[in-house]
């Protein structure tokens, strides 16, 4: 089976995390909010790909909702 999983934020990144621990990684493709993405300092910022990219890496802090875990 195959899933196709619109996300951002927190929630939409532990559901693309949990869809690929049930299904397989090569069976979800995650479309990802880019809304709130910013330039900042001359840099681009995406928060949203982030939190999807550092859940699926197993480095997402759960207690803060966002950022990397261990993170200062």
């Amino acid at each position: 089976m195959n899933v196709c999983v619109l996300s951002g934020g927190f929630g939409g990144a532990k559901l693309v995390r949990a869809l690929v621990e049930t299904l397989g990684g090569p069976n979800v493709t995650a479309i990802v909010n880019v809304g709130d993405d910013l330039d900042a300092l001359g840099l681009h910022v995406s928060p949203d790909l982030d939190s999807v990219l550092y859940a699926l890496a197993g480095l997402m802090d759960e207690q803060r909702g966002w950022g990397r875990a261990d993170e200062t």
